[in-house]
């Protein structure tokens, strides 16, 4: 890519981080603290509210807001199988635009919208792409958005990293979801079960990250 086309490209990224920012910020999204503020909030746009609630998830690698709040206020408003459904649906659109800003404006820009301490993978990612992603998928404790955008750093198939996280989501985008679904009755049944499914989703991350050395499967970038 020529000097010219680099300004070009990252003068449109920049417009439209910028643009984003300025839509979810007049949207009132930054103002929502908790999943039952934010089912108010998705309830209000009626029939719109699905597409909404997509669009918000995809610009969610923009604002690094918590991802687990918006899958739990997704049961609360869909329920549990439409919920999942959205949720994967935004989540996958979500981890494609990092990893497209990732690739386009490369390791610089992503550290000032990061502006912390990140990490992307090695080279040999391009070979075990697939298996180390959706290892670091099945693990909710590492923050998703940070693994899309070391993806795009990375040299890892477009198509290994999207199926690779299509997979892995979905033991997670489920527990959370429930959640929010039988959060609605919290002296029930299901909600102490789905509590219980939720330990156990973290639990089983945990002893995944202590199994797996996942620092060998990356390198650390100090910002």
């Amino acid at each position: 890519m020529n000097e010219k086309k680099k300004k070009l490209v990252y003068a449109a990224a920049f417009i439209l981080l910028i643009s984003s920012i300025f839509i979810l910020n007049k949207l009132d999204v930054f103002a929502i603290k908790s999943p039952q503020q934010f089912k108010e909030y998705i309830s209000s746009f009626g029939i719109l509210s699905p597409v909404i609630y997509i669009i918000l998830f995809t610009l969610v690698p923009l604002t690094l807001f918590p991802d687990s709040i918006l899958a739990i206020a997704s049961g609360l408003v869909f329920g549990l199988y439409k919920g999942f459904i959205l949720t994967m649906i935004g989540a996958l659109c979500g981890a494609t635009l990092s990893f497209y800003i990732s690739r386009l404006l490369g390791k610089e820009a992503i550290k000032k919208i990061i502006k912390k301490e990140i990490n992307y993978f090695e080279e040999g990612l391009s070979k075990n792409g697939f298996l180390i992603i959706l290892v670091l998928r099945l693990i909710p404790l590492l923050p998703f958005d940070v693994i899309s955008y070391g993806a795009g750093l990375s040299k890892i198939k477009y198509k290994d990293f999207i199926i690779a996280t299509l997979i892995g989501i979905i033991p997670g985008v489920y527990v959370y979801v429930n959640l929010g679904e039988k959060s609605s009755s919290p002296m029930s049944i299901e909600f102490y079960i789905s509590i219980a499914l939720l330990l156990i989703l973290f639990i089983s991350s945990y002893f995944i990250k202590k199994k797996i050395d996942v620092e060998k499967l990356k390198v650390k970038i100090k910002c």
